[in-house]
């Protein structure tokens, strides 16, 4: 592979880079790898999931209409114990790899790969995406809350930055390969490249500011990822986006601007939580005098028996579990017109969401925060469109319109990204 590079370096380095598209190239290399990556990432989280929880403790959490099952589902008797059992081992596995190989590849992973952009000077050592995307297929697919955004935005930055570092490039131009390979991997496992390429460019700062150099290769990269990537998908879900394709829900009556306002000061305490949560848990886990490697295990079984406890407080309803995995059933079933889960159920599954995804990733387990920003908001706004409903009903028709409200203003208020978490 550095043989590879090294000749490409020679071949390009007698043309003219900036009228021969440097970037077009650049950008299509690192599409090429995070679609790829994207690929093999969602097939080790669905095998470990089938071949963990699925056949040994007898759950097969939901999936959205968008995505691809590779397995059927299992619809066998839960075995909570198991459950708690696979879940540790999991997160024991987990960290034994990120704190033998690659330390950093701990946590969620943007955090990591914005810190490399900032203070690294754009590297990222190789190891880090191969570690990254096995670690967090096992926590996501033995039970540990997180989501795949984080886990494939670090492969799509690590191999950004393998490759601005084998063609010997210049520091600003390995920093902006490396935002365009995190935007490349959202682009693609999210299926929404324009969105992919914004959230590159966004997340990089605390504050509500863009890099603007990353916006277009990000783009270039996130629509090459996203071909990839939904070359690899049958056609009946190719182009289906993540919920189905029949979420319209029409405005009914001006008012209802008022009740998206008053969701908004809900969608900010929530997220003022979770925050303060995650990384009260993170300082925690921090203090604890244990072996690194060790403590990933520990909030694994933590998150695993929370769920199971508020599993047996909602009589074994099986969308309770939500609080595990990715959790995206629940969002499935509340965006729904036919159906949709109860008020105590949503607000519950929120709050706890927040504690079981805190003990996963804080921990030092690998796996993302926006899915169960996605969870923990989207339910939240599920539940206070239910309320609104019943308080209002001549001005509140679809109850789902809060759903999607309330995924996106969620994360975009607990990550200071508004303009890619609404796209």
């Amino acid at each position: 592979m550095i043989r590879l590079f090294q000749n490409i370096r020679k071949r390009l380095a007698a043309h003219d880079w900036q009228t021969h598209g440097k970037w077009v190239t650049l950008s299509l290399m690192v599409g090429v790898v995070a679609g790829l990556g994207a690929i093999l990432f969602q097939v080790l989280t669905q095998l470990v999931m089938h071949f963990g929880i699925g056949m040994f403790a007898g759950y097969s959490p939901p999936e959205p209409l968008g995505e691809h099952n590779l397995f059927a589902p299992i619809t066998g008797p839960i075995n909570p114990l198991i459950l708690v059992v696979i879940a540790t081992v999991g997160g024991l596995i987990s960290g034994v790899l990120v704190f033998w190989f690659a330390p950093e590849a701990e946590g969620h992973g943007t955090d990591a790969a914005i810190d490399a952009f900032h203070n690294w000077r754009g590297e990222i050592r190789w190891r880090t995406p191969l570690i990254k995307t096995i670690t967090s297929a096992i926590t996501i697919g033995t039970g540990g809350s997180g989501g795949r955004e984080g886990p494939i935005a670090q492969i799509g930055a690590g191999f950004g930055s393998f490759v601005g570092h084998v063609l010997k490039l210049s520091v600003r131009d390995r920093r902006i390969l490396l935002a365009a390979g995190m935007g490349a991997g959202v682009g693609a496992i999210f299926r929404a490249p324009l969105a992919g390429a914004l959230f590159a460019a966004e997340i990089l700062y605390s504050d509500p500011e863009f890099e603007s150099d990353v916006i277009v290769p990000a783009a270039m990269s996130s629509i090459i990822s996203y071909t990839v990537y939904t070359l690899s998908l049958p056609t009946e879900v190719r182009f289906t986006p993540l919920f189905g394709s029949s979420l319209n829900f029409p405005i009914q009556s001006p008012l209802e601007f008022l009740l998206y306002g008053m969701l908004a000061f809900v969608l900010v305490a929530v997220a003022v939580l979770y925050i303060r949560v995650f990384y009260g848990v993170q300082k925690w886990f921090h203090w604890i005098p244990l072996p690194r490697h060790v403590k990933p295990a520990i909030g694994a079984a933590g998150a695993a028996l929370l769920g199971v406890g508020i599993w047996f407080v909602f009589d074994k309803n099986n969308l309770a579990l939500s609080v595990l995995s990715t959790g995206y059933g629940v969002l499935q079933m509340s965006l729904s017109r036919e159906f949709s889960p109860s008020v105590v159920l949503l607000l519950s599954v929120a709050i706890v969401k927040i504690f079981t995804t805190s003990l996963t990733i804080s921990s030092g387990g690998s796996g993302g925060v926006f899915g169960p920003s996605m969870v923990i908001g989207g339910c939240t706004g599920a539940a206070f469109g239910k309320v609104a409903q019943v308080w209002f009903p001549s001005v509140v028709e679809h109850p789902q319109a809060f759903v999607i409200v309330g995924m996106a203003g969620f994360f975009a208020g607990a990550a200071h990204a508004p303009i890619s978490t609404i796209i």
